[in-house]
Formats: structure tokens, sequence, C-alpha cells
């Protein structure tokens, strides 16, 4: 059973094939480029298939993300470990005309603290390719700090790794000037 979080504004839930439309849209543009599209209906049906096939396979994965407000599906955040992969990873992709609005990093903190909090892990990376700057931004603004690029199996990319949400706590402690 995948879990269901909230945020302020999301769902982050499992993936409904309501949702494939709009997932589509995303992968026939350029958009799609640094998540291995752009591709046609079939292959991203093939794509959409996988994150409910990961949550079966590994007991966590990607949470499709609905606007509270609206119900509508704006994108795709969560826990991504497939064959291949240097350390698991919090990965995020907003679907066409979500970008902007705080999304990516609102729906990133939140698997960032499952993946900590409920999951036990200590070890959490993203892996962006070096031309994804809005990507990077998200990464950096939820703390995490580039160790250099790593070779996975689409090529090279830039690992960011997550700190954990302690951590966070800490460091805004020490800046303040204040301990736990």
């Amino acid at each position: 059973m995948i879990p269901v979080l909230e945020t302020q504004r999301l769902l982050l839930r499992d993936f409904r094939e309501s949702d494939f439309p709009a997932f589509a849209d995303f992968f026939a543009s350029d958009r799609s480029s640094f998540y291995t599209g752009p591709c046609d209906r079939p292959t991203a049906w093939r794509k959409f298939a996988v994150y409910p096939g990961h949550w079966a396979l590994k007991g966590f994965g990607p949470w499709a993300l609905e606007e509270k407000e609206t119900g509508v599906f704006v994108g795709l955040s969560g826990l991504w470990n497939p064959e291949g992969w240097p350390e698991p990873e919090i990965t995020w992709a907003l679907m066409n005309g979500a970008t902007g609005k705080g999304y990516a990093s609102e729906a990133a903190d939140r698997a960032r603290r499952y993946a900590f909090e409920t999951m036990g892990w200590t070890r959490i990376i993203s892996c962006i390719a070096p031309e994804n700057a809005a990507s990077i931004r998200v990464a950096t603004r939820l703390g995490a700090v580039c160790e250099g690029d790593v070779a996975f199996p689409y090529g090279t990319a830039r690992l960011y790794r997550h700190r954990a949400p302690d951590d966070d706590a800490e460091e805004s402690s020490a800046k303040a000037g204040t301990h736990r």
C-alpha cells in the first residue's frame, strides 16, 4: 500500500490512470529531456507504469503530486533506486504548466523527511544533469550539496547529497547562535 503524504498545498499519492494524459503531454515536450524524453505515448505509458512497479518491488517510490485545492495532477516526486543507481535518490518532475510555484521543493522536502524519519535512510542523493538549472535550484534549496559528477545508467550527472532534517535544525540553531 502506498502511503498518502501531505504538504501545505499538495497530496503525495499513488498514480492513477487519469494522471496519464498530463504525463504523456510532459513526455511529448522538450521539458522532459532531463527525464529521458521526449517520447511517444506508448513509451510514456511504459515510463508511467514504472512508478507503481517501483513501489511494488521496492516498497517505496515516487508519488503522484496532486494540488489539494484543485485535485489536478501536477507532477511526481519521491524515492527512487532502480537497478544500477549509485544510491537511493529523491526525484522530482513537474508537468507542463506546474512549474514556478515551488511544488518541486515542497514535495521533495516531504519525500526527504519521509525517507529519513519513516524509512530510516541515512544517505540520499539526487542525480541532476548539469544543464538542469531548475532542479539544481531545488536541490540547493533543500540544503543538498554537490559532490561532483557521477556515472549512472543514462550518462553523467551531478550528485547532490541531501542532509537529514535533524541536520537542518542543527544548522539553523548554529546560525541563530543557539544549541540544542
